[in-house]
């Protein structure tokens, strides 16, 4: 069973996967579309759904950057992969914001 599953993750860690990656954004933007039009849903959430795609571009300029200036991957520089991850949890806070705020916006019934 051990093999099994080690060869499995051999097979899919030797996968290109930047094909799906570059993909991934049109799934996500209709998502990003249809968020838009719910009038329930706060401005924070939108936002901050909205700050993951600026996210991945950040990523994908500081990953150039470190290929180029380090010739490293973006993983192998940590002080710079830090900055990168940075804009992921603050998106991620701007969203808890904003569905804390939904969550307390709520009329709580009681029977």
């Amino acid at each position: 069973m051990n093999d099994l599953f080690i060869k499995f993750i051999e097979k899919l860690a030797s996968i290109d996967n930047t094909a799906l990656f570059a993909a991934s954004i049109f799934p996500y933007a209709i998502f990003l579309f249809y968020i838009y039009k719910i009038k329930s849903v706060n401005i924070f959430v939108k936002t901050g759904f909205s700050l993951t795609v600026l996210f991945v571009f950040i990523t994908i300029l500081v990953s150039i950057f470190t290929l180029n200036y380090y010739n490293k991957t973006l993983v192998e520089i940590d002080f710079v992969h830090g900055f990168a991850e940075s804009f992921l949890t603050l998106s991620d806070f701007v969203i808890l914001f904003g569905f804390i705020k939904l969550l307390n916006s709520l009329e709580v019934n009681n029977s």
